[in-house]
């Protein structure tokens, strides 16, 4: 019984060795072949060439956030599109009827927020 289970083992380990095989012969080479001289140059904290402008821990705008959920909605939208057009010819009207309703109330989400101004960066 428990050689049912050997595929999922097989995968747990493949994966876990996926995870850290790299690291471990970055960490391996990088002692063997790599030189560690560090310096105040080296050690410096930079952004893109130039010194830090401010502290990394600055506040975003709620914009960010709200475009960042919008992508994610729209993104399961299509998630949700794709295995229905597959499906489409089985399920029939209702499946129909059912994915326009769903289309129609994200429309109108997104007509919301377009009318809100959650769409504009200025």
């Amino acid at each position: 019984m428990l050689q049912n289970y050997f595929p999922i083992l097989l995968f747990l380990v493949v994966g876990i060795l996926v995870g850290v095989l790299p690291m471990l012969l970055g960490w391996g080479v990088g002692k063997v072949l790599g030189t560690n001289r560090p310096d105040a140059a080296k050690l410096s904290p930079y952004e893109c060439g130039f010194e830090a402008f401010e502290d990394a821990r600055m506040q975003f705008d709620v914009r960010y956030y709200l475009v960042a959920i919008l992508f994610i909605l729209f993104d399961l939208e299509v998630a949700f599109l794709v295995p229905w057009a597959v499906v489409l010819d089985d399920i029939g009207m209702f499946g129909f009827v059912s994915m326009m309703i769903f289309l129609a109330v994200l429309v109108v989400g997104f007509v919301y927020e377009w009318m809100k101004g959650a769409l504009e960066w200025e």
